[in-house]
């Protein structure tokens, strides 16, 4: 199966390549660079000191880029999971990108390699999506979606809540997962602009893990569900 893996990413890659965008202007299309730090911010769980962050940069032209995307938690000194991905994306209209790439996935201990397809980009009424589906090792199937939506409070006052899920195709009691949907994570930050690239907020997280995926976090003496209020930094270049 990791050779198939392998195998499929070129596929998907050279498929995304022959997508034909929906707009054009390519006279003045420079290479440009962004690095974006989505959100980095500590709070405490059971008198447990808790850091997460979430972002990473991409790099390319108006059709094409090379984006590095990095999320993950940190408790008592050690990284609880994080998810990391390296993805080829193709601009197919004014909103949306098509994403293809490597995802690598850890836990302590463990760590999956996936082969990653997925789609970004604002729905309707600027919902910012990022939707995938991975396809890994023993026919594993993980499914992921991300909702975000930023509402103006004032010119600098910004609210923002965010929803995200993930489902699995099997079991996998090594990586903590079980068949079905796993966990539910919801969000809500309100952040200041002193300018445009640089917010710290305040923000309140919430967490639910479901069937098989909650029995083997209580059994390892955690909790199926959480609630974590937070602080941290909204920043981008």
């Amino acid at each position: 199966m990791k050779n198939n893996v392998k195998k499929l990413i070129p596929s998907i890659v050279l498929g995304l390549s022959m997508v034909s965008p929906a707009f054009a202007g390519m006279e003045d299309d420079p290479v440009e660079l962004k690095l974006m730090l989505n959100s980095f911010e500590v709070g405490r769980v059971d008198n447990t000191n808790v850091t997460s962050w979430e972002g990473g940069l991409w790099i390319g032209k108006d059709l094409n880029k090379l984006w590095i995307m990095s999320e993950g938690e940190r408790a008592a000194g050690e990284t609880e999971g994080s998810e990391n991905r390296l993805l080829y994306s193709r601009a197919i209209s004014p909103f949306w990108d098509l994403q293809a790439g490597l995802r690598h996935d850890t836990v302590p201990g463990e760590s999956r390699n996936y082969a990653n397809i997925g789609i970004h980009g604002l729905a309707p009424y600027y919902f910012e999506t990022d939707a995938n589906i991975s396809f890994g090792e023993n026919e594993q199937v993980k499914l992921n979606a991300r909702l975000e939506y930023e509402m103006m409070l004032t010119q600098k006052l910004v609210l923002s809540p965010e929803i995200e899920f993930n489902a699995y195709a099997k079991d996998d009691a090594a990586m903590g997962v079980a068949s079905g949907l796993s966990n539910i994570g919801a969000g809500l930050r309100l952040r200041y602009e002193i300018k445009r690239e640089f917010a710290p907020y305040i923000g309140i997280n919430w967490g639910k893990k479901f069937g098989g995926t909650a029995d083997l976090a209580t059994a390892d003496g955690g909790d199926a569900s959480e609630t974590m209020f937070v602080v941290g930094v909204r920043a981008w270049y």
